[in-house]
């Protein structure tokens, strides 16, 4: 038995070395000095996160080890080593996150995210409503859409909107005193 655990555990360990490498790469950093292309950012963010759980599902031909990598990417995300451990709030890599790991539930946070952001005009309260639907979106049964989603990215949703909701902590501050910019707004 534990000639089969080494190796496991090995290989868990290095799609997550793997996917917070990748996840940590500051696209928004190298590309904004570089230029200010808020919509290339935008793509590599998500798809730094995609591309993570892909490439270890791929190899492993597990959704237990895409899910670790996809997780992994997410943390680098967050907390890049080559930026001192502070980075985004992880929105992008968010969706892109869900929609390499399971696309029904990707297409489905973000209509959620389209709908709050359309009617309310808050981006931050739209990724923090989106976030929190995630798992619960991945629980539901509905065949057409192959739900409800494989276990383990049931738990790459909550362990991905568990963060987005820590890293917006200064947002939800804001939205609850009202001061909280609404998309659209002109900066003061």
């Amino acid at each position: 038995m534990q000639d089969l655990v080494a190796p496991a555990l090995l290989t868990l360990a290095l799609v997550a070395a793997g996917g917070y490498l990748l996840g940590s790469i500051p696209f928004g950093v190298v590309i904004t000095r570089a230029k200010d292309l808020a919509l290339a950012t935008l793509l590599l963010d998500a798809g730094k996160g995609a591309v993570a759980l892909l490439i270890a599902r791929w190899l492993f031909d597990s959704e237990v080890a895409g899910a670790i990598a996809g997780g992994a990417a997410f943390l680098g995300h967050l907390f890049p080593v080559w930026l001192g451990f502070k980075g985004g709030k992880g929105v992008a890599t968010f969706f892109g996150l869900l929609l390499a790991a399971w696309w029904p539930l990707g297409l489905m946070a973000g209509a959620c995210w389209l709908i709050v952001a359309v009617l309310l005009r808050y981006s931050s309260l739209a990724a923090l409503v989106a976030a929190a639907m995630a798992p619960i979106l991945a629980t539901l049964t509905i065949p057409a859409l192959g739900l409800p989603a494989p276990a383990p990215i049931l738990l790459l949703s909550a362990f991905t909107a568990v963060l987005i909701w820590i890293r917006h902590h200064q947002n939800i501050a804001r939205l609850l005193k009202g001061t909280e910019p609404r998309l659209g707004a002109k900066k003061t």
